[in-house]
């Protein structure tokens, strides 16, 4: 581990940076993938026709927000060296309104909605602050095997949370409760998850970064004025974004894997979010099978990204990705083609290789090409990619089961298209030519 990391970083910094990844990883599984999507749809929308198109659009809300706010949020990380503090402002954020979920039921669509907005946003700001410590932590050769500890360290988190989940759930029956009803209780179990696996990151890793001169000092004089000194922040990131959006065209290779990023992420957004609508709507499974379907793919994921980690590294990162692209249209194909449970299962495995693999690799490629004193704002640039993905993509898979009576099969296959298109993008990537931009 010590020959992949930047001088004068501990292990223990690193494993507290694959921390957080551990500890957010139960809300996407739990909340947005096996457990509460479904709830959402079955229960709380009472299945109705526009249930899966209002979950998608509740989640595309969210992903918007953060378009808008990622990239000022990592200009302001990186300008102030503040990531460790806007990663605890977001972790409790996301902590306390997944809680909240706990709240909702039969016709709470108003309080569901509104948490899962701002939850999700809380989440998706932490997730780019944190794989903006990246370039800090490990060596540039090295940057796909330390971007797969964290995703597989993720992965192990997610089953934990899974798990503990499923227990509960499991143990409804001796409670007097039903299934749906224990539901409720998982999202308390999910935050504390999130929350305690945080705490480690927060406690180890460290902020490297170091304010600019000219803010630190124009900070000190604005001390006394909250207003004026909160003001002079925002004009700052902004204006810096600027700047560097007229840099861009030095980063070309850079911009091209965001396009991609876009592409490949709409499928893959579509996938974690409506998995399990899909597994129950199309298969047939109920609840504590689609949680046992879950539990076996994140394992599989866990694989994904701890073995493509080390073959990004080994064969190049944008051969490993395009790899994976494929690997994700025959998942598709299988998912679409699938009538029994057998091949729906060799399906959801190939997909938790896949996604494994491709988060860790898209990761890996940003923070490749990324300079490390502007890491903050180029994750907050990915950071948008990938949302403006998880509204393109599970926003078409809900209009079109929507304009087709339900039709999900009809819907998987449309989502292939994104990966293709993914991959088409990604043949225009130069890793050389990338790395030779960061060095100029």
């Amino acid at each position: 581990m010590t020959s992949a990391l930047n001088p004068h970083v501990k292990k223990r910094e690193v494993f507290a940076w694959a921390m957080y990844d551990f500890a957010n990883s139960g809300y996407t599984t739990v909340v947005l993938t096996a457990v509460f999507n479904a709830y959402f749809v079955s229960v709380i929308a009472a299945g109705a026709e526009w249930a899966t198109f209002a979950w998608t659009a509740t989640l595309a809300v969210s992903y918007i927000a953060v378009m808008i706010a990622g990239p000022l949020v990592g200009a302001y990380a990186d300008q102030h060296a503040a990531k460790k503090r806007v990663l605890l402002i977001a972790t409790i954020g996301c902590v306390i309104t997944t809680a909240l979920l706990y709240f909702t039921g039969p016709g709470s669509m108003l309080l569901a909605i509104s948490c899962i907005i701002v939850s999700n946003f809380c989440y998706a700001i932490g997730e780019n602050i944190t794989a903006a410590f990246l370039p800090e932590l490990a060596k540039p050769e090295a940057l796909g095997k330390v971007s797969g500890w964290g995703w597989a360290w993720g992965y192990v988190g997610g089953l934990v949370a899974l798990g503990l989940c499923l227990l509960w759930m499991m143990g409804a029956g001796a409670r007097g409760q039903s299934t749906s009803d224990a539901v409720a209780f998982t999202m308390v179990i999910t935050a504390i998850v999130y929350a305690l696996g945080a705490t480690v990151t927060f406690i180890w890793l460290k902020e490297r970064a170091v304010a600019a001169p000219a803010l630190a000092n124009a900070e000190a004089n604005t001390k006394a004025n909250t207003t004026a000194n909160t003001t002079a922040k925002v004009e700052s990131s902004i204006t810096r974004l600027i700047r560097r959006a007229r840099e861009a065209s030095r980063y070309r290779d850079l911009l091209l894997v965001f396009l991609c990023g876009t592409f490949y992420q709409a499928g893959v957004s579509t996938v974690v979010t409506l998995a399990a609508i899909y597994a129950q709507e199309v298969m047939g499974f109920k609840t504590q099978d689609t949680l046992i379907l879950v539990l076996v793919v994140n394992i599989t994921a866990c694989i994904g990204a701890f073995g493509f980690g080390y073959m990004q590294d080994l064969i190049g990162k944008k051969r490993a990705l395009a790899i994976t692209l494929v690997g994700w249209m025959a998942m598709v194909f299988f998912a679409w083609f699938a009538t029994t449970p057998g091949l729906f299962w060799i399906a959801a495995n190939l997909a938790g290789v896949c996604m494994g693999s491709s988060q860790s690799a898209g990761r890996a490629l940003v923070a490749y090409f990324s300079p490390a004193e502007r890491a903050g704002e180029f994750f907050g640039l990915w950071g948008v990619a990938t949302r403006l993905a998880a509204v393109l993509g599970p926003l078409t898979y809900g209009v079109v089961t929507w304009i087709t009576d339900n039709n999900h099969r009809l819907a998987m296959l449309i989502t292939g298209v994104f990966f293709l298109l993914a991959l088409a993008v990604l043949m225009q990537v130069n890793e050389q030519r990338g790395r030779a931009a960061v060095a100029a």
